[in-house]
């Protein structure tokens, strides 16, 4: 495994390297050592950009095998990846523009040299090696030299910097957002006070909480003061700065916070002034700098608090269940204690996992309540040390939407936070909340108001995009509400061209539909069960049109009842999280993205994961089409997935695969079209032996079993099927089909019949499997058997035979004599015809009967084994071998 890292709290330059590494390393995962500076978080997301960076609990770290640092080379600042350098034959690349330093590493390969920015080393190489980047990754280079250079101004920028910058606007860097992001250069008379104010700075520790206090006197009024703060600020990486400046009669207070333990509109309030926990001023006139500065440090002392530990908001003793209860006693504790969640803990304390009351409730419907707990507990969750602060504590509840927190302790479950005992700080102390909650009005969050108009204009084609507006004008214009959901939008953010709309409507979606219709001269069919419908556009392209709804299931794998619900429910239902956002149609609206469940995270860890525990239970189906999406992204399963999956099989759900007729009997047919989907693939071979993996191939057939037979006659249909790609054959063919044929190669015909009942397998493929099953011995005999077959006899041999059984017979076939026969039929033989027809034979003074077809046989067969060729010669092979005379010549 190869990773690409740099320093903790990385800047633009760091990103911008980390990110050109990746040109080089294609196969690297990108992950940061620690924290960003905020303007990096600012610019991840607002980017359009997907930039696929993996969070560090999801890399194994004693598997890396190479380790590519970039922009430092000191061993302290690359955070937990430092214990990757004790890994056996870890390969270390190092890239970094820093003088050298005591204690830096030492790599296998090394870049180093003092220019301005790492980023200027990367783009050498890429001009060296011809290597390409594209418009947005040339600004983020250009991003990372502008900011590690100082617009070009500091001492240690350099001529190599410089053309590095022309190359990266030759390549496209936009200056406008380089602006957005890079602050303004001061005058000299700013860098001097600038200067001054540094120089003045006092760190006050308060409550374990440093505090940066600094002062400023000048004859007039500076009207960049608040800048000078904040670059102050943004130079230092200060968490506060409290600056206090004299202008003439009147003493200027600014105050910065950038933590929720130092609330800076109170401190200023008591100055005069008022502000926000994080930013506040005040002026004042009544009292001098030196009074102002004493004042200020009696204020800090009664007003910062002490950072807000997990040992202090967790609730103890914990309330738990032991991993051999059942599903039944484990809601029976939830309801005798009024909670949500409740924790497995082993004998020692040690945490297993936890359990919903919704999942215990949903399990006991659907009548698992006596299995163990541990069957469908949740696994994937974060947890904290007692000493872990407010700002952790409200990251994993507030940002990554967990629930419920376990405190642990030297391994063992100590207490736990949850998102009741958060909101109740947040609510009695404000100064708590953060910034996103406090200035909701100016920097919404995320995951509700992230607009994806500029990925739209990107991505999509302008007729696409004047067709979502007209259904979110439409819709606005009839007091509905109209989203787009599920792969558009999961595509849109993969930036996957994808042509399937899918929109949900809040409202009525049939009659939407209909007037949907109306406005774009199109027709609509219905389905008054689901509340969908499907809007047909004159040129043929479709529009799937669904009322938001929810969906429960009055058994395992059974048919879903359909209820009306807010976007939020019918979001919930969806199979996986990837597929579970909206973007807002309506014109007040448009563009924005809707993330209910933080599902963004998972398309960055490039996971697949279900919404809630009981997903396969409900729909079994769900499995296949998650192997089927892993292999077809390149994803990789969530662990609890993974876990929920063996569950599900281990559960025999599929037992309910039944005749057609029963309550379940629908199962079948879609576990079916979920097969075909994924045979339907490039290459389906990993996904069949993931199945494997699971234990779902014996879903299909008892017999089946990914053995080397098995797998030589997948790779075997796969160059087969490659090859038949390659003749761009007007002739359509279902390779999925062909993929079938081959899953079945060992299986008799009587069973693979039962197969095709049991999972409701249309009766046109049917027939083709079974009757293949009795034909194809005689015929692979044949082909391996006789090292030369007469062009004749192979086309007798496989004339009549569909294009997938051929390619099926391909792949079964040893011989590569035999493979060349089935090719040349193919592309050859099948097209073969006589020029003599039967009204040819009666004006040459034959007599019609059934003779007629043995001579026409005869005839293409030596036009075949190349005895005739034109027609002159057809009719000389014709009277030589058929004599009118002992035909019963009528003349």
């Amino acid at each position: 495994m190869e990773v690409i890292t740099t320093h903790q709290n990385a800047d633009f330059d760091a990103m911008a390297s980390m990110i050109a590494a990746k040109k080089i390393y294609p196969d690297a995962v990108l992950a940061f050592s620690g924290s960003q500076e905020k303007n990096i978080r600012d610019f991840l997301v607002q980017s359009t950009h997907v930039y696929d960076f993996q969070r560090t609990r999801n890399i194994r770290l004693d598997q890396v095998a190479r380790l590519i640092i970039v922009d430092t080379r000191q061993p302290g600042r690359i955070g937990t990846f430092a214990k990757c350098l004790k890994n056996p034959g870890l390969k270390l690349h190092l890239y970094d523009h820093h003088p050298d330093a005591p204690g830096d590493l030492k790599g296998d390969f090394e870049i180093v040299r003092p220019v301005g920015a790492t980023i200027t080393l990367f783009v050498e190489i890429f001009q060296k090696k011809s290597i390409g980047i594209k418009a947005e990754e040339s600004t983020l280079m250009a991003l990372g030299l502008y900011a590690d250079t100082g617009s070009f101004t500091y001492d240690t920028t350099t001529p190599d910097d410089l053309s590095a910058m022309s190359w990266l606007l030759a390549k496209g860097a936009n200056l406008n957002t380089v602006s957005q992001y890079i602050s303004h250069e001061l005058t000299t008379p700013e860098v001097a006070l600038l200067h001054d104010l540094i120089n003045s700075a006092t760190t006050y520790t308060i409550e374990g909480i440093d505090i940066v206090v600094a002062k400023l006197s000048v004859p007039e009024y500076v009207d960049e003061f608040a800048l000078l703060v904040r670059r102050f600020m943004v130079m230092e990486n200060l968490d506060t700065l409290f600056a206090v400046a004299a202008m003439g009669e009147t003493v200027y207070f600014i105050a910065r916070s950038r933590i929720p333990e130092v609330n800076a509109g109170k401190i200023a309030a008591d100055l005069g002034g008022g502000g926000h926990a994080s930013a506040a001023s005040a002026s004042i006139r009544d009292m001098t700098i030196i009074e102002t500065e004493e004042k200020l440090i009696r204020l800090l002392h009664k007003h910062v608090r002490p950072r807000s530990l997990a040992r202090e908001l967790m609730s103890s003793p914990v309330i738990s269940v032991k991993p051999d209860i059942s599903i039944n006693e484990a809601n029976r504790v939830l309801t005798r204690y009024n909670i949500t969640v409740v924790p497995i803990l082993k004998k020692n304390q040690e945490l297993m996992g936890h359990i919903s009351r919704r999942v215990a409730e949903k399990s006991i419907f659907h009548g698992l309540g006596d299995l163990p707990v541990t069957e469908y507990m949740s696994t994937e969750f974060a947890t904290v040390p007692p000493t872990a602060t407010l700002a952790d504590i409200q990251e994993l509840i507030i940002e990554n939407r967990q629930r419920f927190i376990p405190v642990v302790d030297n391994q063992k479950v100590v207490g736990v936070i949850t998102r009741t005992d958060l909101l109740n700080l947040l609510v009695n102390e404000p100064a708590n909340l953060p910034k996103d909650l406090l200035h909701s009005h100016t920097r919404p969050s995320i995951e509700r108001n992230r607009n994806l108009n500029n990925l739209l204009i990107e991505s999509c084609e302008r007729k696409m995009i004047v067709l979502l507006q007209t259904i979110g004008q439409v819709a606005a214009e009839n007091n509905y509400t109209a989203y787009a959901v599920g792969g558009f939008v999961r595509d849109l953010l993969l930036h996957t061209q994808n042509f399937d709309i899918d929109i949900v409507i809040e409202g009525d979606g049939i009659d939407f539909s209909w007037k949907l219709a109306k406005r774009l001269d199109g027709a609509v069919r219905t389905h008054e069960k689901f509340k969908t419908a499907v809007v047909k556009l004159c040129d043929g392209f479709k529009i799937d049109v669904a009322t938001a709804r929810l969906e429960y299931y009055e058994y395992p794998a059974a048919m879903p009842i359909v209820e009306f619900s807010s976007l939020k429910l019918d979001l919930y239902r969806r199979d996986f999280t990837i597929n579970a956002m909206a973007i807002h149609l309506n014109p007040d609206k448009f563009g924005a993205l809707v993330d209910f469940f933080n599902c963004q995270n998972d398309i960055k860890d490039r996971q697949i994961r279900v919404l809630h525990n009981l997903s396969f239970v409900e729909d079994p189906t769900r499995i296949l089409r998650a192997i089927r999406f892993a292999q077809r992204m390149d994803f990789s399963l969530g662990k609890h997935t993974e876990k929920l999956i063996k569950n599900a099989v281990k559960s025999n759900l599929f037992k309910r695969i039944s005749s057609p007729g029963g309550r379940e009997s629908h199962l079948g047919r879609r576990l079916f079209n979920e097969l075909k989907l994924i045979l339907s693939e490039e290459n389906p071979l990993p996904a069949i032996k993931r199945m494997a993996r699971f234990k779902l191939l014996k879903v299909l057939h008892p017999s089946l079993k990914m053995d080397k037979r098995l797998i030589h006659i997948l790779k075997e249909v796969r160059l087969a099927v490659g090859w038949h790609r390659l003749l761009y054959l007007d002739e359509s063919c279902r390779h999925w089909l062909v993929y079938m044929l081959a899953l079945f190669a060992g299986v008799s015909g009587k069973d693979l019949n039962s197969f095709c009942k049991r999972f409701e397998v249309p009766e046109r493929y049917t027939q083709l499997m079974v009757k293949i099953k009795t034909e194809e011995y005689k015929i692979i005999k044949t082909l391996n058997r006789r090292s030369l077959l007469h062009p004749s006899e192979t086309f007798w041999l496989l004339n009549g035979l569909s294009h997938e059984v051929l390619l099926y017979l391909m792949s079964r076939t040893r011989r590569n004599a035999g493979k060349k026969a089935i090719s040349l039929y193919v592309t050859h033989l099948r097209h073969v015809k006589t020029h003599i027809q039967g009204s040819d034979l009666k004006e040459m003074g034959y007599r019609s009967g059934p003779v007629f077809k043995t001579i026409l046989n005869h005839l293409l067969e030596a036009r075949l084994d190349g005895h005739v060729s034109s027609r002159e010669d057809e009719v000389d092979y014709v009277r030589s071998h058929y004599l009118l005379k002992k035909l019963g010549d009528p003349k």
